[in-house]
């Protein structure tokens, strides 16, 4: 059986909530904090561990959600600034799927086996192992 790795996105590998303004952005529809998000961990080497885990037959997802309260359009601007910062940031990992979900979507309808999420509502409803984003290079680290 096939191995899945699924990551959250805000506040997991990207610091949405360390931008300036964030809050505000956010309510006024401004895409700013997902396109200058800074990484939370070293990006090159979470790209070398699971390029790694997929040469060993792993699939990797992005599983994230929208804006709560976005409009379609703000929501379909915020998946195209998601999907740009996962390519800036993760360029070498080829992701299986990247999920852009409206916000409180049931993260588990879309994976299974392995979620890093910072939200523990998330972690607590998943259907497998779930991990906050704390050590995240570590853990995957002790799947290769």
């Amino acid at each position: 059986m096939v191995r899945q790795i699924n990551f959250d996105m805000d506040g997991t590998i990207a610091n949405l909530y360390g931008e300036n303004n964030w809050l505000d952005d956010i309510i006024h529809e401004r895409v700013n904090p997902y396109v200058n998000a800074k990484p939370l961990i070293n990006m090159n080497s979470l790209a070398r561990v699971l390029n790694k885990l997929i040469r060993n037959g792993y699939e990797v997802n992005i599983i994230s959600w929208t804006a709560k309260n976005g409009t379609n359009e703000y929501n379909k601007r915020i998946a195209q600034a998601k999907r740009e910062w996962i390519a800036k940031h993760l360029k070498s990992v080829q992701f299986n799927n990247v999920y852009v979900i409206p916000y409180g979507t049931p993260k588990e309808n879309y994976g299974f086996d392995i979620l890093f999420d910072d939200e523990e509502n998330n972690r607590n409803n998943w259907n497998g192992t779930a991990y906050d984003e704390k050590n995240i290079i570590e853990i995957l680290k002790q799947l290769t």
